[in-house]
């Protein structure tokens, strides 16, 4: 899945609209929840270094919210990396250059919604 594929995959399925937070990253931005405002995908221009991937240059990268345990076994997945900026044992990342399979991507981004929402971290 690319980047404008999952913009418009997440407009479609959960009402969530990019927002650009930082001026200096234009290609960086956030999905969240529109009732509690938290996080659910953060998507980001990662070095291909800190992914563990060769070659130099940067790759787009969603993070996502995934417990510790389905975690790990979603890092065997094709695409799937450590989190970039954000806590490696609750988040992991989704390359988004097509190494990823869409029904991961799909999966990973249904289990953070869930994660992240208000009404189900009571």
């Amino acid at each position: 899945m690319t980047v404008s594929e999952l913009i418009a995959y997440v407009q479609d399925e959960y009402g969530a609209a990019p927002e650009y937070l930082w001026e200096n990253y234009p290609d960086c931005f956030v999905f969240r929840h529109r009732g509690s405002r938290k996080w659910f995908a953060v998507i980001l221009e990662a070095p291909r270094a800190k992914c563990g991937l060769p070659g130099d240059g940067s790759v787009a990268l969603m993070d996502v919210k995934c417990g510790p345990l389905l975690g790990g076994s979603y890092l065997d997945a094709p695409g799937v990396v450590p989190a970039w900026h954000m806590n490696k044992t609750h988040w992991l990342g989704v390359l988004l250059d097509g190494s990823a399979p869409d029904e991961t991507v799909r999966e990973l981004l249904a289990l953070s919604y869930d994660l992240t929402d208000k009404k189900t971290n009571r």
